[in-house]
């Protein structure tokens, strides 16, 4: 992945909570050893990382964040 995915997000209601990446993620951490961490907790990180851009519409950051993905 070149830079950070982008989701459709003209309403909040249209931003995921799981994502099959954050699937795969979690059953490989899983994997690891890890107990306590699912696709909800890993998509929440893959957020918090920038690894996804779920910044909608109507967010006073939303075209501060989309000019570098462009």
């Amino acid at each position: 992945m070149a830079g950070p995915s982008k989701t459709n997000g003209k309403k909040s209601k249209n931003i995921p909570s799981t994502t099959p990446e954050s699937e795969k993620m979690s059953l490989d951490l899983k994997k690891r050893g890890f107990k306590f961490v699912g696709p909800t907790i890993s998509y929440a990180f893959m957020q918090a990382v920038g690894v996804v851009n779920d910044h909608v519409v109507d967010c006073f950051r939303y075209l501060e964040t989309t000019d570098n993905l462009k």
